[in-house]
């Protein structure tokens, strides 16, 4: 992952295969030659088609397709995660099953979205009813500075329509939020539903990490709108604000380097992909081949 460009985003355009090498063609038929073997993930945005060629020769050298609404702010599908290498799922679930790691995350966490060390000698429950408390201070806080009026956070999954506008806006904000942290965690090759605060949900470690961010990101977002007031429903004035704070703060390059950070801090030491299943070299030996079969055909 280090040694590729992160992500790239694409949109309106047509994702093909040509002489081995993958291209996006516009609208106006101009091609752009994308080095795939150096991408760790693409971010389909809508507008964008993809041939079975292409879709094969990314899940061989690696790279994650990922069909997202603009700017990330939806998850639709993603290809082979991680580009089917198991050793980062193997250390986050070497983190998570030793409990003296685990609590190292959680008070690492503590520490990343407060700005300061959790209090010594507490249990991850304990943690986690203390950063509950700290969480709801902060929406307080937050709608005082937007002017906001404020009651408490409540929200219904099976019926939108029973929250009021504010808790509409904040869950509109989190599921972009959402969006985009789950397309990091799987470009990088862990598992969404191994988390260390969250447990027992299918997205219990894309909730851990997007918290992280939550509060400087898209509570804040959700927040000026609301300030401020929107013609259009307030889901979509939300939604288009968070894409556009993605897009202008770079937030998945982001993401992506503090889930490695966070596991760091439990204290084991992660172990390496073979050699031979990395690098361009490994990537272009891919190349190659899809080349050669698509010549055979």
């Amino acid at each position: 992952m280090k040694d590729r460009v992160s992500v790239l985003f694409l949109e309106r355009g047509e994702l093909d295969v040509l002489d081995g090498a993958f291209i996006l063609k516009d609208v106006n038929g101009i091609r752009i030659q994308i080095p795939i073997g150096s991408v760790a993930c693409l971010m389909l945005e809508p507008g964008t088609r993809v041939s079975h060629a292409a879709v094969a020769l990314a899940a061989r050298v690696g790279c994650l397709l990922v069909w997202t609404g603009e700017g990330g702010v939806r998850l639709y599908a993603t290809g082979q995660p991680g580009g089917a290498r198991s050793d980062k799922l193997l250390f986050q679930m070497r983190s998570y099953l030793d409990e003296s790691a685990r609590l190292k995350i959680v008070r690492r966490m503590y520490e990343f979205r407060f700005g300061e060390p959790p209090p010594q000698r507490r249990s991850v429950e304990q943690l986690r009813g203390i950063e509950g408390a700290r969480v709801r201070q902060m929406y307080k806080l937050l709608a005082l500075q937007y002017g906001v009026t404020w009651t408490q956070r409540r929200y219904d999954p099976s019926d939108w329509n029973s929250s009021d506008r504010t808790n509409r806006a904040l869950s509109s904000a989190t599921a972009c939020l959402y969006g985009i942290t789950e397309a990091a965690v799987l470009a990088a090759g862990y598992a969404p539903a191994v988390g260390f605060i969250h447990t027992g949900k299918p997205l219990s470690f894309v909730y851990d990490i997007a918290d992280l961010f939550k509060f400087e990101t898209v509570v804040p977002a959700a927040f000026r709108i609301l300030s401020r007031g929107t013609k259009m429903p307030i889901e979509r004035a939300v939604r288009l604000e968070c894409r556009d704070a993605f897009r202008s703060t770079r937030l998945l390059q982001r993401i992506i380097p503090t889930i490695e950070e966070i596991l760091l801090a439990g204290g084991l030491v992660p172990e390496e992909a073979p050699a031979e299943m990395i690098g361009p070299a490994f990537q272009e030996d891919q190349e190659r081949k899809l080349s050669d079969d698509g010549h055979r055909n």
